[in-house]
């Protein structure tokens, strides 16, 4: 994201805003990922616990970054780490709070506990 995208997000996220865009989201499903790699989406994977509170951190902060406007083609695949664990294995997650972004097939970038919005943007960002 060039430094001025980011910083608008980051306003965005700091003072709010409303928008009729808005990323696709939805339980992670091995069949609809792979679908979404090979149509070359932009795709954000949320490693998610209910009980972590670093996931429940990182919650508004992803729900503001995908109402932005250059997010709304974003796929993203909410990973239950208490359960999917054939996910986790084959995503190479090894614990909650963990955000994968992909372009198409290609994952371009990861953190783990990430709860800052400019780094959670930046990272978002490699999707396009």
């Amino acid at each position: 994201m060039s430094s001025r995208r980011t910083l608008l997000a980051i306003g965005f996220l700091l003072f709010g805003a409303s928008f009729a865009f808005a990323a696709e989201k939805g339980p992670f499903k091995p069949a609809a990922f792979a679908d979404a790699q090979a149509a070359g989406a932009m795709i954000l994977i949320d490693v998610h616990a209910p009980w972590c509170p670093t996931c429940r951190a990182q919650e508004p902060i992803l729900k503001k970054l995908e109402a932005l406007p250059q997010f709304d083609k974003l796929k993203v695949f909410v990973v239950d780490f208490d359960s999917q664990k054939d996910a986790l294995r084959a995503l190479g997650a090894r614990q909650q709070s963990t955000l994968i972004v992909f372009k198409g097939a290609r994952e371009v970038g990861r953190s783990v506990g990430e709860t800052d919005p400019a780094a959670i943007a930046a990272l978002l960002d490699k999707t396009q």
